[in-house]
């Protein structure tokens, strides 16, 4: 009994695990965390996906992103290095409390992406 119940956790940890790495391999996505209001940073992935940047949590069951963030009205407001060489960007406009963190390479797509919406979007990057 309790050996099956050992099977179960090990055999779930190890699809969690195996799902991380799909994740974090499949092509199109960088490693990001995301901060929404006063909340801890939460590890995930993101990609781009038509004009939206979706981001799915690392540890999790669904493949489906948690939170998509719409380019069109999305407004960076700051900019800081956070601890681990990684740096933070604060969003406003649509998404009013919700930060991203990333390391220098992903941030520079990150931001290349915002400017590159078609001229109808409304774009802030500071």
């Amino acid at each position: 009994m309790v050996a099956t119940g050992v099977t179960i956790v090990l055999l779930l940890a190890a699809l969690v695990f195996v799902r991380g790495i799909v994740l974090a391999r499949s092509r199109g996505s960088v490693p990001c965390r995301l901060q929404v209001g006063e909340r801890g940073w939460q590890s995930g992935v993101a990609r781009y996906a038509d004009g939206e940047l979706h981001w799915i949590p690392l540890i999790g069951v669904r493949l489906r992103p948690r939170h998509a963030i719409a380019r069109r009205g999305l407004v960076v407001s700051a900019r800081r290095e956070i601890d681990g060489g990684l740096f933070a960007v604060d969003c406003g406009g649509s998404t009013v409390g919700l930060s991203l963190a990333m390391s220098a390479d992903a941030l520079t797509g990150f931001l290349a992406w915002l400017e590159s919406a078609p001229p109808s979007a409304y774009l802030d990057v500071a």
